[in-house]
This record gives structure tokens, sequence and C-alpha cells, in this order.
């Protein structure tokens, strides 16, 4: 987990600078996760093509299953052929899928530990404060996740600066600097993304974000599936089919007992990614993808014929194309003859 916090911590600084120009932590958000999908497009792009690949090669590797099935060996040399001849590389989607997936877990590490990652207050001052909070009677019944303290923290942070200060946990300039971010948790007017939904009740009207991130989650892996069709690799069966429903109730289960930021974080990530797919499922289907790379496979094959030296073989005259000037020359001598009898 060490690894993700690193990440966090960095990634953190993006998050700063955009709550640092609006002052305001969802909009700060919003901008912020904009920024990393749009410097994980590339990986998202590759990861399209790639899955497009497998589908052109889908029908040509069920060939060769069905006349080398019984030979493995021999299936596996064929299939390392077909790859080498269409220029696909078998594990070349594995790092545009695991990069992606270890920043993802670094983003929210930056998210969910605002006062170390974001505002890269120092660890130790922040577990100190934490301690504290926790000793207050009752502190921990309103925290909800455990892993979401600091969030929490930033809720109660008002009543405890003075103590804080005084006790040397933290400095002016850092009390000053968390009041501030604390004061930006207010989006919409009145929305407090600090709340813990399941504090206020079942039928609060914070109930909304684990509904929405529920909603959010279910229609964007629908969405997703819908622009995918095409590719094969991409249709679902079975137990992935349930896999749809199954993390996004989750993600709404943990949404409900944890502070309303992580949720209109993971909502805002939906949204976001839903978009992203629409683009590239528009500029880069799969149907699209496989007729550029058909294409491009075309055009190679020409250009390594076009590289291939031309032999000159001359062409041997025909027999009677000699013959006949040999036939001409008797005729003339015995015309000769007669003229001279």
């Amino acid at each position: 987990m060490q690894i993700f916090g690193s990440i966090g911590w960095l990634l953190g600084f993006i998050l700063w600078g955009a709550f640092y120009i609006f002052k305001n932590f969802g909009i700060a958000i919003i901008v912020f996760t904009i920024v990393v999908k749009a410097a994980l497009f590339p990986f998202s792009l590759k990861q399209q093509k790639s899955m497009a690949g497998s589908a052109r090669l889908s029908k040509k590797q069920k060939e060769l299953r069905e006349k080398y099935g019984n030979n493995r060996e021999k299936l596996q040399e064929e299939m390392n052929k077909l790859y080498e001849k269409e220029g696909i590389k078998p594990m070349g989607g594995c790092m545009t899928t695991i990069i992606p997936m270890i920043i993802l877990l670094g983003i929210f590490y930056a998210v969910a530990y605002p006062l170390t990652n974001t505002l890269h207050l120092d660890g130790a001052k922040v577990n100190e404060a934490l301690a504290f909070a926790n000793a207050i009677p009752g502190y921990t019944h309103t925290v909800g996740n455990a892993t979401y303290q600091e969030i929490s923290l930033l809720r109660i942070f008002p009543q405890i600066q003075g103590y804080l200060l005084n006790e040397g946990v933290f400095n002016a300039a850092e009390i000053a600097s968390i009041n501030e971010f604390a004061n930006g948790f207010t989006i919409f007017g009145n929305v407090d993304l600090l709340i813990v939904p399941n504090q206020l009740g079942f039928w609060s009207w914070y109930l909304l974000f684990p509904v929405l991130c529920f909603v959010s989650n279910v229609g964007s892996s629908f969405i997703m599936q819908k622009i995918n069709s095409q590719n094969q690799a991409m249709q679902q069966q079975g137990c992935m089919k349930a896999m749809i429903y199954l993390l996004p109730l989750f993600s709404a289960w943990i949404a409900y007992s944890v502070p309303a930021a992580m949720s209109f974080y993971w909502i805002m990530s939906a949204l976001i990614q839903l978009v992203q797919s629409i683009i590239i499922g528009k500029l880069f289907s799969p149907a699209h993808v496989i007729a550029n790379s058909e294409a491009r496979h075309a055009a190679l094959m020409f250009e390594q014929e076009a590289r291939i030296p031309a032999v000159y073989a001359p062409r041997k005259r025909p027999v009677q194309a000699e013959a006949a000037p040999a036939g001409n020359n008797a005729n003339k001598n015995a015309n000769k003859k007669k003229k001279k009898k």
C-alpha cells in the first residue's frame, strides 16, 4: 500500500493546485479527474486497439484450434507465427491495464487522505491530531470507515484547532491552511461533502450520493459494453454480467458509510470515464480500428513485395523463327543456280 500512498502524494499536488485556483474541493475533484484521465488517455486508446486486434484474430485463432487441437506444440507454434505475421504481442495489452490501475489507486489515496497527500502536511502531526480526535467521547462513531479519518477530521477541526495550536501539533500557518481547505467542501450552495450519509438516517437526501454512485457505475458499464459490442473480447457472459451490478452495489454500500466527498469523487470519475469511452468508441470503434489495421497490413505486404529484387530472365528465340532464315537462304541459292543454267 505504500507505493499507492506515494503515488497519491505526487498526484495530490495536482489536486491541491486545482483547489488553490477554485477554492472548492468539489470543483477541484472534477478538474483533477479530467487532468488525470487525459494523461491516461493514450493507455486507454492502446487498450482499445489491443482489444480490437484480439477480436480481429479470434476467427483465425479458432481455425487453428480446430486444425491443431490435438497437437499443442504445433498449435502454439502456429499461434506464434500468426502473432508475428499480424504484428500483435499477446502480452502487449497487460501494461496498458496495469499502469492505469496503479495510478487510479493513487488517485484514491490522494482524495481519501487530503491532509497528508493534498495539503502535504507532516504525517506524524496528522497522526497526532487523529489520535486526539479519536480520544473525544463519541467521535469514533461519527467517523464511519477508519480509512477516511482525515476527511472526518476536517469536519470537527474548527472545534479542536485551538488545542492543536496550543499543543504545538500544528503551527498558525498550517491551522489557517487546514481551515481554508475545510471551508471548501461545500458545493451547490449548502451540500457538505464532509457529511457521512448514514449519520443522517436512511431518509436523508444525502442518500442520493450512494444511489448516484450505483447508478453512474452501472450506467457507465452498460453504455461502455454497448459501445464495444462489436468486440468479442468485451462481451460479458455468466458471472461477469453479475459483476456489473455487484461492484457498483458494493461501492454504493461503502458510499453510504463514508464522507460524501468520496462518493462525489466516484460519481465524477464514472461520468468522466463514460465520456472518455464514448469518445474512444466514436473515433476508435472496434470496426474502425480493425479496418485501419487491415489496411495497414495490406500496405505493409505490398511494401514488402516491392522490396523483393527483380530477377532478369532473357527470352529465348523460338525455334521456328531461327529456322525461317535458313530456309529462305536455301531458296535464294536454288534460284541463283537456275539463273546460271
